[in-house]
This record gives structure tokens, C-alpha cells and sequence, in this order.
């Protein structure tokens, strides 16, 4: 069976396909890659979208402060 047919008929993805993986991170503990993904979860549709890319200055300038803090 491939990577696109499921295993699942009631998985969330089931009639999301094709799931395409765009980033991926390595962890040495699973805590830790929980936080990660806690952490992108919460970010703005163009911060993700940036890190999708790839595209570094962007997301550290997505990633400043607003409100004239730093």
C-alpha cells in the first residue's frame, strides 16, 4: 500500500489527500518535539509558510515583536 492510499478511512488526512510533508525537525526527546509543535502551531499563517520555504530573514523578521518592543 502507498503513502497516499491510507490506512485509516476515519483518519483526519483520509480526505486531505495528498499529504505532502514540507518541514520536518529531529529531537532527541519527545518533549521536545511536542513543545516545537505546540510552539508552530501558534504561529501566523506567513511565519509557517516562511519556515515551509525555508526562508530564514523572513521568518526572523515575521518573528519581532510588534508595539515597538524587541
Amino acid at each position: 500500500m502507498g503513502a497516499h492510499e491510507g490506512i485509516y478511512e476515519d483518519a483526519y488526512t483520509s480526505t486531505r489527500r495528498p499529504v505532502k510533508l514540507v518541514y520536518a525537525e529531529n529531537f532527541d526527546l519527545v518533549v521536545d518535539a511536542i513543545a516545537a509543535e505546540r510552539r508552530i502551531k501558534g504561529w501566523s499563517r506567513a511565519k509557517k509558510e516562511a519556515l515551509m520555504a525555508g526562508d530564514w530573514k523572513k521568518l526572523m523578521e515575521l518573528s519581532k515583536r510588534r508595539g515597538g518592543q524587541s
